[in-house]
């Protein structure tokens, strides 16, 4: 299975560069700070998916922008066997060490003018997560398909297991993860107002 975290720092590039931005402009619009876009445009770090919808408000962009979106208007199927085969998409958990934990694989990539990023994620298992929470406009839901995962929402902890489902307003910090050691397998829906 190939990966395009790659590609998502040139197109962050890509777009500022277009968009006539400077980095510091992105920073400022973001609440991110110059190293950080820095290090997200070059690939440097595996920037978790809060920081990639702040940069894509800042760039005025939906989110899905960063994972080769196209013209299609009508319905969009994904199967199951061509999602396999599709490139995912990794994220950190936002730990100093930046590695990856959750690996995405977008259902709606070739939707135009959504308003929902649908995705399947698989992550891996950790003995002790370290992660940041992260905030943005919008709201979740996550289905739990396979494992056990735990959601940090605000001061609150949430085990979800195999057919468990959560929806929340993403303006509240939050992270979603493996249960220590655990891995699992998610549905997860994101809205982001535009």
């Amino acid at each position: 299975m190939s990966n395009n975290s790659s590609l998502i720092g040139s197109k962050i590039r890509g777009l500022r560069e277009t968009k006539n931005l400077s980095v510091e402009e992105i920073a400022e619009r973001s609440g991110l700070t110059v190293e950080q876009i820095n290090s997200i445009e070059n690939d440097v770090n595996l920037p978790s998916l809060g920081p990639l919808i702040k940069i894509a408000r800042a760039l005025g962009v939906r989110l899905g922008t960063f994972m080769d979106d196209s013209d299609a208007l009508g319905p969009i199927v994904t199967r199951a066997k061509d999602r396999e085969a599709d490139s995912s998409i990794s994220f950190s958990n936002g730990a100093v060490d930046a590695r990856k934990h959750m690996e995405y694989h977008p259902l709606a990539q070739q939707k135009a003018g959504r308003h929902m990023e649908p995705f399947v994620i698989d992550i891996n298992p950790e003995e002790s997560p370290e992660f940041q929470l992260s905030a943005h406009e919008g709201e979740e839901f996550i289905y739990v398909m396979q494992g056990e995962v735990e959601i940090v929402y605000g001061k609150e902890t949430y085990n979800l297991k195999e057919g468990d489902s959560i929806f929340y307003d993403s303006i509240v910090k939050h992270h979603v993860h493996g249960a220590p050691g655990k891995s699992a397998k998610i549905l997860a829906v994101v809205y982001i107002p535009f």
